[in-house]
């Protein structure tokens, strides 16, 4: 209760500008809660076990025994991969970037929203912490408190500064760590991609045609 009293008298007394502020602390809470249930979902629904399943039957040329796997996962590398068979008969590889830079796009969504308040929180904070000491200075005068007064109004302002220091001090660790999550669910999809790919490939210098399985399957729908 004494720390709640504490924060609700420096808000207070560091302008109007802490309004925005305070805006900007509960829009970064609710994206870095959001993209934080974002992954954790997502790295609920990745099974690396199946994963190497899926690559040696495709590899082997056992397509349908891929599709058993692939076919009702909610795993995105067996999604990707069914989604790039279903296509075989067209392109492969172009339903497989395809379905990855939608992923990919849902990843990154609302990162922006972390990138902007990095940068505007302060700017607030300076914004307030200026226009407070405007108001201070404004009350030089032949009052013998006047010095006191600017003191205290200068202490006052840099509430707003510290404020939106801290805001953006908070969100940056969380907006490089998800940044930095995007970037290695793009190079493992690149390389599923490449290496699923290259085992069609060997498959079919073994005779197996994965685009005449697509294609049955397309017709027997």
């Amino acid at each position: 209760m004494l720390f709640a009293n504490i924060v609700i008298e420096k808000f207070q007394h560091g302008g109007w500008v802490m309004w925005p502020i305070l805006v900007t602390f509960f829009l970064a809470l609710c994206v870095l809660l959001e993209r934080s249930l974002w992954w954790a979902s997502l790295k609920r629904t990745i099974r690396r076990s199946q994963h190497e399943q899926a690559r040696e039957t495709l590899g082997t040329g056992r397509f349908d025994a891929t599709w058993q796997i692939v076919g009702n996962s909610s795993d995105p590398f067996l999604i990707n991969l069914r989604d790039g068979m279903t296509h075989a008969h067209t392109s492969m590889l172009a339903a497989m970037q395809l379905h990855a830079s939608d992923l990919l796009e849902k990843a990154e969504a609302r990162q922006w929203v972390l990138g902007t308040i990095i940068t505007l929180a302060p700017l607030l904070g300076l914004l307030g912490t200026v226009v407070g000491i405007m108001g201070s200075f404004s009350s030089i005068g032949d009052d013998a408190l006047a010095v006191s007064k600017v003191s205290g109004g200068i202490g006052e302002a840099l509430i707003a500064t510290a404020a939106g220091l801290g805001i953006a001090i908070s969100c940056l660790l969380p907006y490089n760590y998800f940044r930095k999550r995007v970037a290695v669910l793009r190079g493992d999809f690149e390389r599923w991609i490449n290496h699923a790919e290259l085992l069609v490939q060997n498959a079919k210098a073994h005779g197996h045609d994965l685009e005449a399985f697509a294609a049955a399957r397309h017709i027997n729908r």
